[in-house]
């Protein structure tokens, strides 16, 4: 299969947040629907059942070890002097012809044994689920909406009736099979088509992934999907529980710290009126109440152990009723009073907040400002992003061409103060004391947080392109000669890879600092004039070429280090002894990633944004639109996320300089 999917196709895998089809089944942010009454449950009724490729998706492959030792030294290479290099080479040697063969092997044959999922899956939750640190900066992302384009709908009301109306509407289409299967098109005028549809849906679904293969489609795996509704993670001592309840037809509301909650499907699983929403919404924004004087979302940022314990404490005081009901809601709404200035103010309030009006532990939240601002903050163990754009993507479509209320629209006559409950809970001094204390960690937490953004107007992807250059590989370039020239090293650097056309899959690295990036950023910054235009160009063209070869390599799982992973997390299963490879401080530099990278390009979204992944590292958010390259990009005390912008700014100032035919000044 790898040999067969083109570079076009892997370079749409490559973020959590990068699942934008080149061309998709998924209707979402395509053709314009049309839109009855009688179809109001639904968002559309697709031919092909929604998880009729599942069954046939390809198993995740193992790397060959060998391989995988090949690509890890190539990644070390850069990072390292040639003594370190030289000792890192020779503990990879070794534990390719020794322990390393037979870890692989077992992993193999382990593999083989549970054909239904794929070898990474369950280290991969472990992993997540047994995380410590507050989930807040260190797991959770946002993912911002882009404004309603008809203003006067972004009021505050009438957007999140509306958005809440659509949400319910993907679940309903979802569960009911009829939402369109995420395949990606490599020639949709062949398979993208509903007659290539109405064939498709008659294969078998054990054979219909080989279906779709044949007229060069890709369906991706939508296991994850289940998660986003009525799904919370629990706090355990040692390691989470991830918690789905599907009975569930009631919305989480949080405002002021206070929670509540209402029904937005009746007892026969339909959407209630819009309008009636609409009243609930308008109900709980008019409330008088006093803002929660212990704000219990608090407990959700804590240290999951002492998260855990306080969760205890509270069932033994008689808070399981509303507990379940938060655990069970299909998804919380956030109304916060506060209006938005800028792109920061969004970045910090849609990524953390104040922490008084949140549930972190939600499968996902959507924030709705004072102003109509909205983003998805969204849990990270059960999924990685995929399903939670292709739900952005779809509620933005519907809520903004669909709208089932308007600004005129009067909410329904109904009694909002009985169809609404404000979620009471008993808390004992033990546990006022746990609030008062995650509010003071949580403060200290975030108040080291910097973010600042940064648009380079002078060229984009059409530019790029029109050279024969990755978009991608040009943005992280541009990262690798920005930190070169700010702190004088090359480092770790990070870039997700959604694996995603395998069953489950999740994620695999690309390593963006190379040996030619390396090369590159040295001739620019520290080089400017030793280097002909034709010589530096012809470094971006290498720059690029391997970029495409490590991009494609990660999205057909061909990386190395979830294998890697793997292997070292069967060893510590059987508790065994680990190889050297693994102590070796090179092996921890690496996955130290002081350059923690995403993209992210679609029509429905603003800005993304998270924290750094190490207390001196960049969290950087990008994205490389047609005419511009945007970034949002997060640091702690120990840099300088101001000053790093600059020096991306510039290295894209003399790329696109170099590109022009002008040297280097």
């Amino acid at each position: 299969m790898a040999n067969l999917l083109t570079m076009q196709f892997c370079a749409t895998l490559r973020k959590p947040g990068n699942l934008k089809p080149l061309r998709s089944t998924s209707t979402a942010l395509t053709n314009k629907r049309s839109y009855s009454s009688e179809d109001r449950e639904y968002l559309h009724k697709s031919i092909v059942p929604t998880m009729h490729y599942q069954k046939s998706l390809p198993r995740l492959p193992v790397p060959k070890l060998e391989d995988t030792i090949k690509r890890y030294l190539a990644a070390q290479r850069p990072l390292l002097d040639d003594d370190q290099f030289s000792t890192t080479e020779k503990l990879a040697r070794d534990f390719e012809n020794g322990v390393g063969k037979q870890m692989h092997e077992e992993l193999v044959a382990q593999d083989k044994q549970n054909k239904h999922t794929s070898y990474i899956s369950a280290p991969w939750f472990d992993m997540y689920l047994s995380a410590r640190d507050s989930v807040v900066l260190n797991f959770n992302p946002f993912m911002s909406f882009n404004p309603d384009p008809k203003t006067e709908y972004n009021n505050q009301l009438v957007r999140a009736t509306n958005m809440v109306a659509s949400a319910v509407r993907f679940m309903k289409t979802l569960r009911a099979g009829l939402l369109e299967p995420e395949v990606f098109h490599l020639n949709p005028a062949k398979s993208d088509t509903d007659s290539f549809k109405k064939l498709i849906r008659w294969v078998p679904s054990s054979l219909s992934w080989y279906g779709a293969f044949m007229v060069n489609a890709y369906p991706l795996d939508m296991s994850q999907y289940f998660r986003l509704f009525n799904a919370t993670r629990i706090p355990k001592q040692g390691k989470d529980e991830l918690f789905t309840d599907p009975k569930g037809r009631h919305l989480l509301v949080m405002r002021g710290g206070n929670m509540y909650v209402f029904d937005v499907m009746d007892r026969d699983g339909n959407l209630v009126e819009p309008a009636e929403i609409q009243a609930h919404l308008k109900h709980i924004l008019s409330d008088p109440t006093p803002a929660a004087a212990h704000p219990l979302g608090l407990l959700t940022s804590e240290n999951r152990d002492t998260w855990a314990r306080l969760r205890e404490k509270l069932l033994a005081t008689g808070n399981g009723e509303v507990l379940g009901l938060v655990d069970s809601a299909l998804f919380c709404l956030c109304l916060d009073d506060e209006n938005m200035n800028d792109h920061i103010h969004i970045s910090h309030n849609m990524l953390h907040g104040d922490g008084t009006n949140r549930w972190y532990d939600k499968s996902f939240s959507i924030i709705m400002a004072k102003c109509g601002n909205a983003a998805i903050n969204f849990e990270h163990s059960w999924g990685d992003g995929v399903a939670v754009l292709r739900f952005q993507n779809e509620v933005f479509k519907d809520s903004t061409e669909n709208p089932l209320v308007n600004p005129g629209s009067q909410p329904a006559a109904v009694d909002s103060a009985s169809a609404v409950r404000r979620l009471q809970f008993n808390l004992d001094a033990e546990l006022e004391n746990g609030v008062i204390k995650a509010k003071e960690n949580f403060h200290t937490a975030v108040s080291k947080l910097t973010i600042d953004a940064m648009q380079f107007m002078k060229g984009g992807k059409e530019q790029l392109k029109k050279k024969k250059l990755s978009p991608d590989a040009i943005a992280q370039l541009a990262f690798q000669m920005g930190f070169l020239r700010q702190y004088g090293q090359t480092v770790a650097t990070y870039e997700s890879c959604s694996t995603a056309a395998f069953r489950h899959g999740r994620t695999e690295t690309i390593r963006p600092a190379t040996i030619h990036t390396q090369r590159c950023a040295q001739a620019f910054v520290q080089q400017p004039g030793k280097h002909s235009v034709e010589q530096l160009i012809g470094m971006l063209s290498e720059c690029s070429k391997y970029h495409g070869q490590l991009t494609k390599e990660a999205a057909m799982a061909q990386g190395f280090d979830r294998h890697l992973f793997a292997m070292k997390y069967l060893a510590n299963s059987k508790g065994q002894a680990l190889h050297s490879l693994y102590q070796d401080p090179a092996y921890a530099a690496i996955n130290h990633n002081i350059l923690s990278t995403s993209t992210l390009t679609s029509p429905a979204v603003n800005l993304g944004g998270f924290a750094p992944v190490v207390p001196n590292g960049f969290g950087v958010g990008y994205g490389v639109h047609d005419e511009w390259i945007g970034c949002n990009v997060s640091s702690y005390p120990e840099r300088n996320v101001h000053e790093f912008l600059q020096c991306v700014h510039k290295s894209l100032e003399d790329i696109f300089s170099v590109l022009e035919g002008k040297p280097l000044s």
